[in-house]
């Protein structure tokens, strides 16, 4: 795919003037047009953004010398005993409807075997990404079935035998995160039931195969950032910082073939696969405004992009998890739901407007209503949550991130469904169906994991999803 500058410039639909940009885009229009070069860089930051920010995820997550909460060394079983709560800052836009079993791995050396116990009919998925956060492969109940299951992950250059009755799964990368989720309800005895699942499934390289095996520990590196988000992170690097990084990742997490057209282009600014970066070869006169101006033209594609339905005002795509040459769609998913699964698993639908077209805000109280026998027509489950401005989860006195059927949600005398979503409680007897929100402006986002199959109006957008209307 080649973003030129025409090409950005139609796409974004921009072509009535810098008045209707982001600021940092239309200065950045107006100051290097008709430069391809700088069109160039922005396309190879797009490009490279989620290989990135899996690797400035991994180092975080795995910056520990043992399993600590939502962190965890490489090769170690990353177990999630409860949802996140508001301090969690490890990634954006997490849930609160499933307990992560997660661990970052490297199938450079020799691959490594992933075994999952019998779920006893539990809805789980268990989505494998390589380092570009494509979705290569994701054993479960949809899948898979809920039986004890055993793989293999091989890396790009592995030959040879697998043990018998292990299935293999290869991946183009070196660099692997599994995101298991398995569904659990919140309450004491369904944590317990989870716990003991997640305790069941194993993580081990193969040459330890047959033999007990104990991770070793992990090691620490002091100037790893432990405290900033990791969005943050990215976004502050230096282009020359941010390219060199590129560079060394591309080396063991190789692009796909169907890359190769842009890699061509991008070889002039000094970015070539398998090679350091030349940054002589990046114009220092706008190397400092390419970051701002690429995440401007990232977060710009919900607005834009052909891909993003939007109806009532709830922007989605069901273009997430496999993304061929679509760059600005991996980049957009990766900077607000990282590790967001195949849409047959999940899609999610995300709000920043209410039904009058305004930004939401704690100062109001808003409603939801799902008319009679309307609710999501998913297989899996679905979920309302709630996040700040910056896709993180709102602190509040009940504790609640995200509402669903879990609640024992009260409906309306002619069977329609009323999500309230206000920062105030609604008051005891109308708790049960309250999303809180934060005092300042907030995000939505709809959860819909294995829409129904028999009823494809989520996969091809004629289900209508309601808005949130502003009440008085």
């Amino acid at each position: 795919m080649t973003i030129t500058r025409r090409a950005a410039l139609g796409g974004l639909g921009l072509a009535a003037g810098a008045a209707a940009m982001p600021p940092a885009l239309a200065e950045g229009l107006r100051l290097f047009e008709g430069i391809e070069d700088f069109w160039t860089a922005s396309e190879a930051y797009i490009f490279g953004y989620p290989l990135v920010t899996m690797e400035m995820t991994r180092r975080v997550v795995t910056n520990v010398p043992a399993v600590q909460g939502t962190r965890g060394p490489m090769g170690h079983i990353i177990k999630l005993r409860e949802y996140p709560n508001s301090s969690f800052r490890d990634v954006t836009a997490p849930n609160a409807d499933t307990l992560y079993t997660t661990a970052f791995f490297d199938v450079g050396r020799e691959p490594w075997i992933v075994s999952l116990p019998e779920m006893n009919g539990r809805y789980a998925l268990f989505p494998f990404l390589d380092g570009w956060t494509t979705v290569f492969q994701v054993p479960g109940k949809r899948t898979t079935g809920t039986g004890p299951q055993t793989y293999a992950i091989t890396g790009p250059g592995w030959t040879g035998t697998l043990p018998a009755g292990v299935t293999e799964y290869k991946s183009r990368t070196n660099l692997i995160w599994m995101l298991g989720r398995i569904y659990c309800t919140g309450t004491p005895e369904d944590y317990r039931a989870v716990h003991a699942l997640q305790d069941q499934v194993k993580l081990q390289p193969l040459s330890t195969w047959g033999q007990a095996y104990t991770p070793p520990p992990g090691t620490v590196d002091p100037s790893i950032d432990m405290r900033t988000a990791v969005r943050e992170q990215v976004n502050r690097m230096t282009a020359v910082e941010y390219f060199t990084l590129l560079a060394q990742l591309m080396k063991q997490n190789p692009p796909a073939p169907a890359d190769a057209p842009a890699l061509a282009r991008f070889a002039r600014i000094g970015l070539v696969p398998g090679q350091d970066f030349d940054a002589s070869k990046l114009r220092a006169d706008f190397a400092s405004r390419i970051p701002a101006v690429s995440f401007d033209r990232i977060m710009v594609q919900f607005r834009v992009n052909p891909a993003v339905k939007d109806i009532n005002g709830w922007g989605f795509t069901t273009r997430t998890g496999i993304y061929g040459t679509d760059y600005l769609m991996r980049a957009l998913v990766t900077a607000i739901g990282l590790g967001a699964n195949r849409p047959q698993d999940a899609v999610y639908p995300t709000s920043l407007k209410d039904a009058d077209g305004n930004e939401y805000n704690g100062a109001n109280r808003y409603v939801m209503r799902f008319p009679p026998g309307q609710l999501p027509p998913v297989t899996g489950f679905w979920s309302l949550t709630m996040y700040d401005a910056d896709y993180f989860f709102v602190a509040n006195p009940i504790n609640r991130y995200s509402i669903s059927a879990r609640q024992p949600l009260s409906r309306n005398p002619d069977g329609s469904v009323d999500l309230l979503i206000q920062h105030a409680s609604p008051g005891a007897a109308r708790e049960s169906n309250w999303l809180p929100a934060p005092a300042g402006k907030f995000i939505l986002m709809l959860r819909l994991y294995w829409p129904n199959e028999a009823d494809p109006s989520i996969l091809d957008g004629s289900w209508v999803i309601p808005a949130a209307s502003k009440v008085g």
